[in-house]
This record gives C-alpha cells, sequence and structure tokens, in this order.
C-alpha cells in the first residue's frame, strides 16, 4: 500500500507512520514517501501552489508504482493507493494513469474531486472515506462519487467519532475484497469544524448576487457582458448579470491536457474558435505540432457539444471591443481561469475582468497582473477547495445553464423586472 498524504504534512508525521504500522500485517506491506522533494516544499510554503499541482504529485505516485513493479521483492505484488487531503486526488489521477495495475483505492478525508476528468477512467476498486460532521467535503465526495464508473463506496464515518479511536480501528483489509468490511474505518478531517455558516455562501446565486453589489459600477452599461465559465460559473453569473442589468452568456474552454499527463495543460481551446498555447510546455516538452492537432480536435468536439448544449441556436457573443466580466464560482490553483483570460484575451476585449466569490490568497496575487480587474470576495491563505466556501455545492448540470441562459434572456428584455433570483438548477 502506497500512501499519498496531504499540504503540511509528511512521511514523519506520527499519524502518517500509525497508518502506515497498522496498514502492516501478514500478507501487507506499506510505503510511505513525500511527493515533493524538501527543498519543494521549502518553496511551497510561500507560494502554496505545488501542493494542489494534481498533475505533478499524480506523476510522481505513478513513477513511485513503476519502480515497485521492477523491484524483484514487490513486482509481484498486488499494489493499491491510500490517499489522504489532496492525496486522495493525486492517487485517483495515478490510478487512470496506472490502469489494472492498482488494486485498489482508499481516499482518506480526501479531494477526489480533484482528479476531475481522471474519475471516469480510474478501473480500481475506490472506497471514499469522510468525516460525518463535514457537509462541503460529503458533498465533494458523492459528486466525485456520481463520476466514478469503477466499482466504488462511499463510507461516511459518524460525527461523534473521535480522531484517536478511529486510527485504532483503521485496518486495510485483504485487496483481494478492499470493500465491505467493517474493519475499515476512516480519520476524520478537522478543517471545516471551525467556520461558522456566516462565513460561507448559502449557494452559487446568493454568492453572485453578493459579488454583484462590488461590480455595481458596470450596472446597465451597453458595452459590458458578463460571462460565466460552465458549469459552476453560470450561477454565480446569473446574479451578477440580473443583478447588473447587462447580458449574460457562456464562455466555455477546454484545456488541451498534456499527452500522458492530462491534468497539465498545454493549452486551451474556448469559444470563438480560439486556441492558445502554453509555450512553456509545449516547447520543455517538445510536443510535436500534430499531437497539439489531435488533442485539439478531440476537445473541440466536446467544445461544440457544450455550446450547443448550453447556447442551442444562439449565436456567440461578440466580446471584441467589449468589457468582459468572467465568473467561476471560485479559484482554487486558477487553471482554468488562466486558461479562459488567454483565450478571451485573443478575442481583443476592451477590457477583461475576473470576479469570483471566493479564491486561494495565494493565487489571487499571482492572477492580479494577468487581467485588468480581479475581483474576490473573500482570499482565505488556507484555501483546500472551493466547495468548502459554499453551503450548497451540489453540481450543476447542463440543464441548469441552459435554464439559466433562457431565463438571463428574458431578464435582458425585461430590464426592470425585479425581485430575488430563484435558485434554479442550485
Amino acid at each position: 500500500m502506497i500512501l499519498a498524504h496531504g499540504s503540511a504534512s509528511s512521511w514523519h508525521s506520527p499519524r502518517n507512520q500509525f497508518v502506515a504500522r497498522v496498514i502492516r500485517g501478514p500478507g501487507n506491506g506499506s510505503l510511505l514517501c513525500d511527493l515533493l522533494s524538501a527543498e519543494e516544499e521549502i518553496g511551497d510554503n510561500v507560494t502554496r501552489s505545488l501542493r494542489f499541482d494534481i498533475g505533478l504529485l499524480a506523476s510522481r505516485l505513478a513513477e513511485v508504482t513503476r519502480w515497485l513493479v521492477v523491484q524483484l521483492a514487490t513486482r509481484d505484488l498486488g499494489i493499491g493507493y491510500f490517499g489522504s487531503s489532496i492525496g486522495g486526488g493525486a492517487a485517483l489521477v495515478a490510478a487512470a494513469e496506472v490502469g489494472q495495475r492498482i488494486d485498489a483505492v482508499v481516499s482518506r478525508g480526501g479531494r477526489p474531486d480533484l482528479a476531475d476528468d481522471a474519475l471516469p477512467r480510474v478501473q480500481s476498486p475506490t472506497l471514499l472515506i469522510v468525516g460525518g460532521y463535514d457537509d462541503a467535503m460529503i458533498r465533494l465526495n458523492k459528486e466525485a462519487l456520481a463520476e466514478l464508473r469503477c466499482g466504488k463506496e462511499l463510507k461516511i464515518v459518524p460525527a461523534r467519532s473521535k480522531r484517536s479511536a478511529l486510527c485504532g480501528r483503521l485496518v486495510w483489509p485483504t485487496l483481494v475484497q478492499p470493500f465491505g468490511s467493517d474493519r475499515l474505518n476512516g480519520v476524520s478531517n478537522t478543517t471545516h469544524r471551525s467556520r461558522t455558516m456566516r462565513e460561507i455562501f448559502r449557494n452559487r446565486i446568493e454568492a453572485g448576487q453578493l459579488l454583484a453589489e462590488k461590480l455595481t459600477r458596470y450596472a446597465n452599461q451597453p458595452n459590458v457582458i458578463v460571462l460565466g465559465l460552465p458549469r459552476g460559473g453560470v450561477p454565480v453569473a446569473f446574479g451578477v448579470a440580473k443583478a447588473l442589468r447587462v447580458p449574460l452568456d457562456v464562455f466555455v474552454v477546454r484545456k488541451l491536457g498534456t499527452p500522458g499527463r492530462r491534468e497539465l495543460a498545454m493549452g486551451a481551446i474556448a469559444t470563438g474558435g480560439v486556441r492558445v498555447l502554453n509555450e512553456e510546455v509545449v516547447g520543455g516538452l517538445g510536443i510535436p505540432m500534430d499531437v497539439i492537432d489531435a488533442v485539439t480536435a478531440e476537445e473541440r468536439q466536446e467544445l461544440k457539444r457544450r455550446e450547443l448544449a448550453y447556447r442551442g441556436s444562439y449565436s456567440e457573443p461578440e466580446v471584441r471591443g467589449k468589457t468582459v466580466i468572467l465568473i467561476d464560482d471560485g479559484i482554487a490553483t486558477g487553471s482554468t481561469v488562466r486558461a479562459a483570460v488567454r483565450a478571451l484575451n485573443a478575442q481583443h476585449p476592451a477590457r477583461s475582468i475576473v470576479a469570483v466569490p471566493t479564491a486561494a490568497g495565494s493565487t489571487y496575487r499571482e492572477l492580479r497582473s494577468e487581467v485588468d480587474e480581479l475581483v474576490a470576495l473573500m482570499t482565505p491563505e488556507r484555501f483546500y477547495g472551493v466547495g468548502e466556501w459554499y453551503q450548497d455545492f451540489s453540481q450543476t448540470s447542463d440543464a441548469d445553464v441552459t435554464d439559466l441562459l433562457e431565463r438571463a434572456r428574458s431578464y435582458s428584455a425585461s430590464p426592470n423586472v425585479a425581485g430575488p433570483a430563484k435558485t434554479g438548477g442550485e
């Protein structure tokens, strides 16, 4: 069992070593390893960027796995991943990359949602464990569970359970039958225990209404358009556009994943037929243009599907020479927003503004120089995911997006409509 811990932890941690000892037993072994070097850890304590680089962490976990399978003592053994916190997301991405060689994956108090597009590609039986008091984390794990196509189970540990007691009962069952055993329990995560309901948004619609209060100078301006990033950014954008009485549309962005490391973006395509490349990634890895074109063609099909689903017969928005307010439901690492900004700027807006309810403090500081204006209601330094700042972070569907766009068009046609926005699909 390879243990992938989260940020602000290491293989020296007494808790990590305890878990490793419990896992070890007749027929089972454990391997604790840090996925960042000591030098990287020092730098990351300042930048807080590498700890959220799921692609990097997963690639190193996969490399550890490849090393194990060629060692004489371990090459014939089954291999599983045990991921904690952000390590849970990295473990699932690595499992998708390595494939059937991974016998099982366990995410304890983890962030499986960070695995994103890798979730449907995971073939290994997967167990998600989360504390019962942690509503935000439960929602994230349930949404990730729905994306998994493998054997899967979500175990919610009762809220009254004590961490020490849970640690004492944590036993890794045999990899042949990784689930269905009462012996496997989780260690709860206390990240959210001290947060009050006043510090989080009720849902994305409310977040948009509050965000609009910071953007009132753009109200009723004929040259302003609000673009929401599907899918979660659209309910927020709806609240903003309705309050400002300006048009709403979607800006569909598809990241171009690097072959072999799909979570590392080598570029992006977006609404308007735009493609931008990350020259640093493309040049550094020596990715040939025919490979880039092949990935682009694949992602363009999905982009067209989404645009047709969201916009129907309506034409793409004209952004050249306009003030564009680009909105998402939050920013963690900033990779999606960066790709969107690059694609948007290629269409020559007069002014580009990124507005979000919440953003990681370190990412907020990095992004300020990349846009004309960056607005965020909250920029916490301790940031483990967008979902932790919402009471209701349920998944937004394609139907929800379409419904909100239709409602926004009716509001644009009747700008004097008043009253609170309904929550729609939220």
